[in-house]
């Protein structure tokens, strides 16, 4: 990395000053989590696309779902740990320290979710993430249909594939522009 100060290897300065919507939007992460996530301000350079990323984020993350918040979470640890995405294991391994109350979870989640004390419903979900990541093609209907037979509704496999798409697609754009996680994220609820 070439300036500890940028949130990835490119030379891409955000935006300054920021539009007063994304510096409200910033101000709020800084109020909630005490910093503005790097993965925020390497999307800074371009507000359009920063925009298209928290929206995304946020539909994916926090809107109504028959997922929970902390499965989301586990979904972005999983998939990151076999994408070897250091900035959101990291940060993801964060959140599920957090939402779990569980400092082993998210460890377990990080280095291999099969060790991990889950439920039929999470090991499913996990291991569905774990195929689509690893091999998505080779999804076929007794997949979808195991997914149903733990209690997922056809609405909740359409959530899961999308988080575990999102991470994919976002694991492979911090590794790729060596995104570093906020050094706040290491000690997060250890």
């Amino acid at each position: 990395m070439s300036n500890k100060n940028q949130p990835t290897a490119l030379d891409l300065p955000m935006v300054d000053p920021l539009p007063d919507a994304t510096q409200k939007y910033f101000d709020i992460c800084v109020e909630k989590l005490g910093m503005v996530p790097n993965v925020l301000k390497a999307n800074a350079f371009d507000i359009d696309k920063l925009n298209a990323f928290t929206g995304m984020y946020n539909d994916l993350m926090l809107a109504p779902s028959g997922l929970s918040k902390l499965e989301r979470e586990m979904i972005a640890v999983v998939v990151s740990s076999i994408n070897s995405c250091f900035y959101c294991l990291v940060a993801h391994g964060a959140a599920v320290r957090t939402l779990s109350g569980n400092p082993i979870l998210g460890e377990q989640l990080v280095m291999n979710y099969r060790v991990a004390d889950l439920d039929a419903r999470q090991r499913a979900m996990l291991d569905f993430a774990a195929k689509m990541t690893s091999a998505s093609a080779t999804i076929v209907e007794d997949d979808r249909q195991g997914l149903r037979d733990v209690g997922f509704s056809d609405r909740d496999i359409w959530d899961i594939a999308n988080v575990t798409g999102f991470y994919n697609m976002s694991n492979r754009v911090a590794s790729a522009t060596d995104m570093r996680p906020n050094d706040e994220y290491h000690s997060q609820n250890r």
